[in-house]
């Protein structure tokens, strides 16, 4: 196992980061046996971070439960306060115990605010003085490291990230998504501020690998060097030297033997430009079914009826690339804080001001309207009328949204 140290902290963390969201299941619940069995082997392999969440169903308990039988030396553990959930500093304190609770012991060595993806986000949890409690909590050792989890665009990644001295941020990042959400340049402007980088979806929950376009299969297969596509894409992540962790969600013996085997040997800067080159040639496999060719740069925005351009056709791509429901879920979420509600393309009030500024000239309404005519179908309503009372108006009780 390959190691790379927090820059702050100098801690020295596994390469390869266990996900701790989707534990094997039997009879429709985790199985625990299993689960406990994989999480030693790894531990014992040398993998140090596991990552949960308050949300992730039962992973909380669970991974404590396993971790209290003497492993709490060996790891790190890292978890998120969900934001969704959070009405008050009141809610921040209990949720924040019931955490420590849970996972059965003292401190949380990597805490995160989960999704901050606008910046009217932070700022909510700042009137809540979230700074006190961090500080608070820093002070008598319950928090070692704070960072925040990031789905939104780089502008506002950067605006967060500069708002607070933050230990680390969890970003999206593999080679199809190299200029999505924080993507490449986020990524580097976190490492200039000397924070920890933690990588989520490095084969995009899978779908670089099951969901592969057959002229892309062919670039792989063909390529001299015999290795699967997941194995390709967890090296290209870890090529990169400013990325600290990779996490994969492990719940298969088989996957986490090839990881393991795989963070063995991954250094940065140690992939070819030959290799680089075959995966770029994949990238435009996948990048083919795209709907709106936006590069994101953001010369289009603000735009004065609240809707984010270039995060709405950013969803789009990724809904018509991979499909799924997260591209849907996080579309129909979005806030602004113009308007608190969506920022969804079906506000678009045709008024033609971003097309005077986009600098290749798209016809932005048209997509706008397509946009909103593919992520916002009428079997989505429902989805979209959880996500509104969730996001937007708040819950009067936790148990909704955990029933959520």
């Amino acid at each position: 196992m390959l190691y790379r140290n927090l820059q702050n902290t100098n801690d020295k963390l596994s390469i390869l980061g266990y996900g701790c969201m989707r534990f094997p299941t039997k009879n429709g619940s985790i199985d625990e046996p299993r689960t406990e069995k994989q999480i030693l082997s790894a531990i014992e392999q040398g993998v140090n971070y596991f990552d949960t969440a308050y949300v992730y169903p039962n992973s909380e308990k669970i991974l404590g439960k396993i971790l209290s039988k003497g492993y709490y030396d060996k790891v790190k553990i890292a978890t998120k306060l969900p934001l969704h959930m959070i009405q008050s500093k009141n809610d921040i304190e209990r949720i924040f115990n019931e955490q420590l609770l849970r996972l059965q012991t003292n401190r949380i060595d990597y805490y995160l605010i989960h999704n901050i993806n606008t910046f009217e986000n932070w700022l909510k949890l700042k009137e809540m003085d979230i700074k006190s409690f961090i500080n608070k909590e820093r002070e008598e050792g319950r928090i070692v490291n704070i960072g925040f989890s990031f789905h939104g665009n780089v502008q506002t990644f950067k605006k967060v990230a500069d708002d607070y001295p933050w230990d680390f941020c969890q970003i999206q990042y593999n080679y199809v998504d190299e200029n999505f959400q924080a993507g490449k340049e986020g990524l580097g402007y976190a490492a200039t501020k000397g924070m920890g980088i933690i990588v989520m979806e490095p084969l995009r929950g899978g779908t670089l690998v099951n969901k592969m376009p057959l002229p892309a299969q062919k670039i792989i297969s063909g390529f001299k060097e015999n290795r699967t596509p997941a194995e390709w894409g967890l090296r290209w992540v870890w090529n990169h030297p400013e990325v600290t962790v990779v996490l994969s969600g492990m719940n298969d013996e088989k996957h986490i033997e090839e990881n393991i085997r795989i963070a063995g040997s991954a250094l940065p800067n140690s992939m070819s430009e030959e290799e680089l080159a075959m995966l770029r040639a994949v990238k435009k496999e996948f990048e083919a079914k795209i709907k709106v060719p936006c590069t994101g740069c953001a010369y289009c925005m603000p735009c004065p009826h609240g809707v984010d351009i270039p995060q709405c056709f950013a969803l789009y791509n990724s809904k018509a690339m991979f499909g799924g429901i997260f591209p849907v879920w996080f579309y129909l979420s979005g806030t602004s804080k113009k308007s608190d509600r969506a920022t969804r393309a079906s506000q678009c009030k045709n008024c033609g001001l971003c097309e005077r500024n986009c600098p290749q000239n798209l016809p932005i309404r048209k997509h706008l309207q397509e946009t909103a005519r593919n992520m916002e179908k009428i079997h989505l309503k429902v989805i979209s009328g959880i996500a509104d009372r969730v996001t937007y108006k708040g819950r009067k009780n936790n148990r909704a949204v955990q029933q959520f």
